[in-house]
C-alpha cells in the first residue's frame, strides 16, 4: 500500500532544498558530520534526515543546525513582515481612504 504524504509538493521541494542547502554549507564549511552534529546536540542519523529534508525533523533541529552555520539571523526573518509581499498588499486594501478625526475632538477644535 502507498502512502500518501500530507505535505504540498512544493513544500517537500522547500524541505529538500534546505536541507541540500545545509549540507552544502557544512561542506564548504569543511565541518565533518560527526562535529556538525556533536555542536548541533543531535546524532549524525538526525543530521543525515536534515540534510535530506526530512519533514519529520523538529524546526528546533533545522534552527540548531543553521545556528551552527552561523545562519540563525536568516531563520528568524523567515516570515518577518517586510518580506511578506502578500500580507503586505492584503493590509494595503484595507487602508481607509480617509482619517477623520472623531466628532468630539472636532468640536473641541472648533
Amino acid at each position: 500500500m502507498r502512502v500518501i504524504s500530507p505535505l504540498p509538493i512544493p513544500v517537500k521541494k522547500a524541505l529538500r532544498k534546505l536541507g541540500q542547502d545545509i549540507k552544502d554549507g557544512r561542506r564548504r564549511r569543511r565541518i565533518p558530520m560527526s562535529l556538525m552534529a556533536e555542536r548541533a546536540f543531535i546524532t549524525r542519523a538526525t543530521l543525515t534526515k536534515v540534510e535530506k529534508g526530512d519533514p519529520a525533523v523538529s524546526l528546533g533541529i533545522y534552527a540548531a543546525v543553521l545556528f551552527v552555520l552561523g545562519l540563525t539571523q536568516r531563520l528568524a526573518e523567515l516570515a518577518d513582515a517586510n518580506y511578506d509581499m502578500v500580507g503586505r498588499m492584503l493590509e494595503e486594501e484595507r487602508l481607509p481612504e480617509r482619517i477623520r478625526l472623531p466628532r468630539n475632538l472636532d468640536d473641541e477644535n472648533g
